[in-house]
């Protein structure tokens, strides 16, 4: 289903000759779970290095998944996004939000995964409060 998304989103970028990154090389891959042990102290769920495997972070209609770092990266990408490692190191600055890896935002929530209790939750953002929780990442890329 979110790939069929994903397809909705490519085609209206083409309207304004925009393109929607690339997905990540394993290279780039290998460097972010390097880099996430060393500077976060975390482990990525699969789950997200499959998504950007297809799509490298992406930034639309207000709703920002965030990709591999630019100081990471082996090639440009077609659209500047936010950095996994850089976004969560400026939420981690809150004592209470390092149980959460943050994986993207909106304007109105924030899509985190808890390694606690190995669950994918949205929260409220600015309140941290818990709006949804979803069985996996696929649930909530949809």
């Amino acid at each position: 289903m979110w790939k069929d998304n994903l397809n909705k989103i490519k085609e209206e970028e083409k309207i304004y000759d925009e393109e929607l990154n690339t997905g990540a090389s394993k290279e780039e891959i290998d460097k972010l779970l390097e880099e996430a042990k060393e500077q976060l102290e975390i482990e990525l769920p699969k789950e997200y290095l499959d998504t950007i495997s297809i799509i490298n972070g992406m930034e639309f209609n207000g709703f920002i998944l965030y990709g591999i770092d630019e100081y990471l990266l082996e090639h440009e990408n077609n659209q500047s996004i936010s950095g996994l490692i850089d976004s969560n190191q400026v939420w981690h600055e809150n004592e209470e939000q390092k149980k959460y890896l943050f994986l993207g935002e909106s304007d109105i929530s924030w899509y985190v995964y808890e390694y606690e209790k190995n669950r994918f939750i949205e929260l409220d953002n600015p309140s941290g409060r818990e709006i949804c929780t979803y069985n996996n990442f696929d649930e909530m890329r949809v």
